[in-house]
Order: structure tokens, then C-alpha cells, then sequence
């Protein structure tokens, strides 16, 4: 057994080690191919060192990581937050509500979202909502904070002659309401979780005008209602559709009134979007004839 050759303790595998005389990037590709693709230090650790006396665990005792851990996410899992606590609340009182009237005093009594503690008024909604034609905003400016109804500021003026280029009026045909029924300070974007207490309401209210056609204003409005996050330029003139009611609603996000004050050469684009509007109700017999001109 003297004469026998020695026997090498590691012996080697092409499987699993890569061939001598490797460039570096070779062997960090063998690395990868081999499932070691992530770094968890600047050095090597060795993990039989033993640790040293300050930082080792007294016999007999738990970890603090370990102890901690668990009572920490049982306290977040078990306490909602008060957004939760709101949004839940919205819900109930949306879900109970089974007529416009029930829900608009519901909204009354609601006191969860933060932008009413500021609010002059609830804004509801304006119109009517019986021949199925419902239009969909952003928020209250303060002209509608004031007044307690939307658009009834400059935007709402340019709304209604917009409307009643292709033959609407909300006083006889549409009905009109906003994401937010509160107006945000400086009439800012709703922030997500402003608009999330105000959503049950306004899925609600969709619910109970049940609409055969709805059109979106401005990019906020697509944004809540359809989950669309492209720009309004982008978003209007096409057709999108909206479940409610075990059924597809045909749902059109056009320019804002307030954008087009801004900018009005981009009202020939809004003229496009109403004769769409004006069509579309045409073709779902929604009203007489000759109510509507596109």
C-alpha cells in the first residue's frame, strides 16, 4: 500500500468546476451559468469563526431579531390603518344607499375624507339622470365648492356650450358628477388615498344612474374610473368600456373644459370627440333624433 499513488482528496468535475486557464470573465460567466449570480459581500466570510464574546447570545436567550419580529407584524396585521378604517366605512354607507337620494346623504354624513374638513359644500351632482348619458369630472374648483354643484365656473361655462353644440343640456338630457365630491385645497390632484374614501361613493353612484354611455373629463377622471394611467392626449377619442350592472358601457375620456380654457387650439379636438359623443348616442337611440346635431 506504500507504493501506491496518493489519492487526491478533491477530485475534479467538469460538471461542477470550471477548466483551468479561464479568462476572469469566462469564470464569472461559469459562476452565472452555475446560479451564483449574487454578491453578498465586498469579501469572504468565514462562518466557522467563532463570534466574539460582546456579540455572542447569553445561553438560554432569544435572539432580539427573532423576538421582536413576530410581535412587530402582529401589531401591523392586526390594527387597520384609519384610511382603511374610512374606506371601509365608505363602502357601507355606499352599499346601503339604493336610491341618489340615499346616496347623496350618505355623503352628507360621511366625514372620512380630509378635504371636507376644508369644503364649503358636498358637490353631488347636477342634471338628469334619466336618459342614461353621464358625464364624469375631476373635482370641485371653488366656484363648485361654493355653489355645492359641479361646473359652474368658466370650465362649466365652456362645458355647456360644448354640450350644447351637438345638442345636450344638463337641465333636460345629461347628468354630470366628480371623482371627488370635496374640493382639494388650491384645487390640486386628488391624492390616491383621497380618491380611494371618495370611489365607493362615486362606483355607487355609476351603479345607480346606470348609464348607457359615459364620458370621461380630463385625465384625473380616466385615471380612478377606468385605471388608466396614459395622458389625456393620449387616452381621448377612443372608446373604452366600463362594467356595471352585468353589463359594458361604452366610455369615452375627452379634454377637460379647464385644460381647453388653457389651451384653446386643441378645441378642434374636442369638437371631434363630441361629434363621437353625439354618434354614439344616436346609435344607441338614447334620445330623439333631431336632439342632437354632430
Amino acid at each position: 500500500m506504500a507504493n501506491w499513488p496518493a489519492i487526491h482528496y478533491h477530485f475534479s468535475m467538469s460538471q461542477s468546476n470550471p477548466p483551468a486557464g479561464l479568462s476572469s470573465f469566462a469564470v464569472l460567466r461559469w459562476l452565472s451559468d452555475a446560479g451564483a449570480d449574487e454578491a453578498i459581500g465586498e469579501s469572504p466570510v468565514n462562518r466557522f469563526r467563532p463570534l466574539p464574546i460582546s456579540a455572542a447570545t447569553p445561553a438560554g436567550a432569544v435572539p432580539p431579531a427573532r423576538r421582536s419580529a413576530p410581535r412587530v407584524q402582529t401589531a401591523i396585521s392586526s390594527r387597520p390603518t384609519q384610511s382603511n378604517d374610512q374606506i371601509g366605512r365608505a363602502r357601507e354607507l355606499a352599499a346601503a344607499s339604493n336610491t341618489l337620494a340615499e346616496l347623496k346623504a350618505a355623503l352628507n354624513s360621511f366625514d372620512g375624507c380630509a378635504l371636507k374638513q376644508h369644503a364649503t359644500n358636498t358637490v353631488f351632482a347636477d342634471g338628469t339622470p334619466t336618459n342614461g348619458i353621464l358625464f364624469i369630472g375631476e373635482a370641485p374648483g371653488r366656484d363648485e365648492d361654493l355653489a355645492g354643484l359641479p361646473f359652474v365656473g368658466r370650465a362649466g361655462k365652456l362645458l355647456d356650450k360644448m354640450l350644447a353644440s351637438i345638442g345636450l343640456d344638463r337641465q333636460t338630457n345629461i347628468y354630470i358628477t366628480n371623482v371627488l365630491n370635496w374640493r382639494p385645497p388650491n384645487n390640486r390632484d386628488p391624492s390616491p388615498e383621497e380618491a380611494a374614501t371618495c370611489l365607493p361613493f362615486l362606483r355607487r353612484h355609476i351603479e345607480l344612474v346606470n348609464p348607457a354611455i359615459m364620458v370621461l373629463l380630463g385625465a384625473v377622471s380616466a385615471r380612478y374610473v377606468m385605471g388608466r394611467t396614459e395622458g389625456i392626449m393620449r387616452l381621448r377619442g377612443a372608446w373604452l368600456e366600463y362594467y356595471v350592472n352585468e353589463r359594458m358601457v361604452p366610455v369615452l375620456p375627452i379634454l377637460h373644459p379647464a385644460y381647453l380654457l388653457r389651451r384653446p387650439t386643441d378645441k378642434k379636438l374636442a369638437w371631434r370627440d363630441l361629434q363621437a359623443i353625439a354618434a354614439k348616442i344616436h346609435a344607441l337611440h338614447l334620445l330623439e333624433p333631431e336632439a342632437t346635431r354632430g
